[in-house]
């Protein structure tokens, strides 16, 4: 006679309540890391060999830290962000960039993008902005889903005076227009 069949023991995680195998399809899977290396390490060995490399790297970060330095000539290291992936995020360099768009071929609109690096608040800027030139000026987001000011009308030029002299916080050399798809400095 046959071997009755046995049922398959299926291991369910301890965070998230998926199988161990979905964890990763699941909402938290940061969450369910820890418990899987500990308690599922043949089914993501990457993760145990991630971990591995973490533990590395905090060791070697505190004997670094610990070790005896030259006298005096410490410097404080830059902070590096890490995205996924192990990819390493530049810092975004405080600039402005100005660009004019041309709609039903007479009308225009000039863009100003990155003024909130320089602590100036877009609605008071836009609102100045409107006052000086007469136009219409508004917040909006951009496609890179960060917030510019839209002013209605060609004041492409007269527009970088008007930064600097309203907000002295703005060097002259982080003003860039962008002419032809090419970024140009506007001084």
């Amino acid at each position: 006679m046959a071997e009755k069949p046995q049922p398959f023991q299926v291991l369910y995680c301890g965070v998230c309540g998926l199988p161990a195998e979905y964890c990763e399809f699941g909402p938290d899977f940061e969450k369910c890391k820890p418990w899987l290396i500990q308690n599922a390490p043949d089914l993501y060995p990457d993760l145990v060999k991630e971990a591995g490399s973490k533990e590395a790297d905090k060791v070697s970060d505190q004997l670094s830290s610990t070790s005896i330095s030259d006298a005096g000539s410490s410097k404080p290291k830059e902070e590096v962000k890490r995205l996924p992936g192990g990819k390493i995020k530049k810092k975004e360099k405080p600039e402005i960039i100005i660009e004019k768009m041309t709609r039903n071929k007479r009308k225009c609109i000039t863009t100003v993008k990155g003024l909130e690096l320089f602590g100036v608040k877009l609605n008071d800027a836009s609102k100045k902005l409107g006052k000086k030139f007469a136009t219409g000026a508004s917040v909006v987001k951009g496609p890179t889903e960060k917030e510019q000011i839209d002013v209605q009308g060609d004041i492409f030029y007269d527009i970088v005076d008007f930064i600097t002299e309203t907000w002295p916080d703005v060097p002259e050399n982080a003003i860039y227009f962008i002419e032809d798809g090419k970024k140009v400095p506007a001084v």
